[in-house]
């Protein structure tokens, strides 16, 4: 072989190998179940639950018989403009958009091969599985289970110290004669009488610690920080406000423009749940609550005619009292405060309690902390006239009545 065929020979073996290596990092990449799983998040866990056919939202649920049943030529085009493939005559695609009430499919033309590719990985792949702790509590419920076996067993071991002092007592004066223990108790008496200040001293401490236990009590009237009822319909704001991202204000549209945030009418809630019947937690157990209170077929998707409706008795937690002043529009729309400033953290809330104490001292801190916001056209006046008085210092709502008693108190 001559020298330059060997180079020509060298050439195409180098040639071979780059494009071996290209393909490869195309297909691993191809196939990122994160990309995947973070498309499936975004575009169509709104629709679809990620598992058996069976388990169905909107659409069917996802897993690895939809690339069974179907080539991937055929799902990269559905998935792109599923009525485009209807349009075409496709039997396969006729047959499923009859099989599901004619619903149909959001189309996403913009997604890549390589985006279909990871799509697919995930689907095919499945949901996760929650990891479990020994005692059969997440990562979370592991913990508290730890404190509270450490608390009950603090307790036993107080519970068993006094058990035997009481049992150490009784034997002495088991021991003891009639006359021995009335001469016991005598000399007590002949020491304290001795010690009146041992007396006094009790006294105070007795009358004190009365007294703060008091106090306490009274700070604490009316005060419902921790308040977590339970609601007649188990709603998750964890799953509806975190996982699928819905804003407060869509629910609680009342915030923007009033006085009070308002609750829900059930209506708002069947803008999703028209098609949403089973939820991911308890399946359809609650969701039918919903039905039952506003007359819902969820077979045939209509409402009952001449149903009569039964509301939805919902146990209010945040509760101001009668003689203070609260607008939630002032604050949400006009001061741009977020829901969890005074709320918490709701979208990690499975079930919501009252995370601040809502206190008229809560308020004022949180007035002499917030500065205003000067950019704010609601304030516009603010620039000259107490900018001015205020000599370039920063202003908080303190500063511009957010103290005054009319403010919250009429």
């Amino acid at each position: 072989m001559t020298s330059q065929n060997c180079k020509s020979f060298s050439r195409k073996i180098l040639n071979l190998f780059a494009l071996l290596f290209i393909t490869t990092i195309h297909v691993g990449f191809a196939q990122s179940v994160e990309l995947g799983e973070s498309l499936f998040s975004s575009n169509c866990a709104s629709c679809h639950y990620l598992g058996p056919e069976s388990k169905k939202l909107i659409g069917p649920g996802l897993d690895g018989h939809i690339l069974e049943e179907h080539s991937t030529e055929w799902l990269y085009s559905w998935i792109r403009n599923s009525s485009e493939l209807i349009a075409s005559g496709d039997e396969d695609a006729i047959a499923v958009f009859e099989k599901y009430n004619k619903t149909a499919m959001s189309a996403f033309p913009h997604f890549s091969d390589d985006d279909l590719a990871n799509l697919l990985a995930y689907i095919e792949e499945g949901p996760a599985e929650v990891v479990v702790d020994v005692a059969g509590a997440g990562a979370d419920g592991g913990s508290s289970s730890s404190d509270s076996t450490t608390i009950l067993i603090v307790v036993l071991i107080a519970l068993l110290l006094f058990t035997v002092v009481l049992a150490r007592i009784k034997n002495v004066l088991k021991e003891l004669k009639g006359d021995e223990t009335r001469t016991l108790l005598q000399s007590a008496l002949i020491w304290l009488k001795a010690t009146p200040i041992v007396i006094a001293l009790f006294c105070v401490f007795v009358l004190l610690y009365g007294l703060g236990a008091t106090w306490d009590g009274l700070l604490t009237v009316g005060v419902q920080q921790g308040y977590q009822p339970e609601q007649p319909i188990a709603f998750s704001h964890k799953i509806h406000a975190g996982e699928n991202g819905i804003d407060c204000n869509y629910c609680h549209s009342g915030a923007r423009h009033s006085k009070t945030s308002g609750v829900p009418s059930a209506n708002v809630c069947m803008n999703c749940h028209t098609y949403i019947n089973s939820g991911t937690q308890t399946g359809t157990e609650e969701i039918s609550k919903i039905y039952d209170a506003i007359g819902f077929d969820p077979e045939t998707r209509t409402y009952i005619e001449g149903y009569e409706q039964k509301p939805i008795e919902w146990v209010r937690i945040h509760n101001l009292p009668d003689l203070a002043y609260f607008n939630h529009s002032q604050h949400v729309d006009v001061a741009g405060v977020e829901c969890q400033t005074c709320h918490g953290p709701v979208e990690e809330m499975d079930v919501v309690e009252q995370y601040a104490p809502l206190t008229m001292g809560w308020c004022v801190e949180c007035h002499k902390e917030t500065k205003v916001d000067l950019d704010n056209p609601y304030y516009h006046d603010l620039n000259e006239n107490w900018v001015e008085k205020y000599h370039g210092e920063d202003l908080t709502v303190d500063k511009i009545g957010g103290l005054e008693c009319g403010k919250c108190h009429y």
